[in-house]
């Protein structure tokens, strides 16, 4: 039996801030950045997905946050202000997620990311 994915927005944010936290306990203890970067795209994605169903946006198995902000821009252009900082985000899950030759992002880099994350 398969489970299905809930609609219900809260527990998308809660999943969120759970890769939030974990992205939190990487960077104070000198964990994997890439693992951190990793999880930071997630509680992106799971926070777009929640204000998405929010609008009553139906489910789409995706996980490109430009995509999911052009859906969520559709309810409120404001969101449009976080493009440049999604697109960086996913430039540094893809570094991480596939073995390239350029380094991962810094510390620095993550944490500016993080506390962007949370606004």
């Amino acid at each position: 039996m398969q489970d299905e994915e809930s609609r219900l927005p809260q527990g998308w944010f809660k999943k969120g801030e759970a890769d939030i936290r974990t992205v939190e306990i990487l960077l104070t203890h000198g964990g994997d950045l890439e693992i951190a970067v990793s999880h930071l795209q997630q509680a992106l994605e799971k926070y777009l997905k929640g204000y998405l169903f929010s609008k009553g946006w139906q489910l789409q198995r995706i996980h490109d946050l430009a995509i999911l902000l052009d859906e969520a821009v559709k309810f409120k252009t404001e969101l449009e202000q976080f493009r440049d900082f999604l697109e960086e985000v996913t430039a540094y899950y893809f570094q991480s997620r596939y073995p390239f030759q350029t380094k991962g992002p810094k510390k620095e880099e993550v944490e500016k990311a993080l506390s962007q994350t949370k606004k």
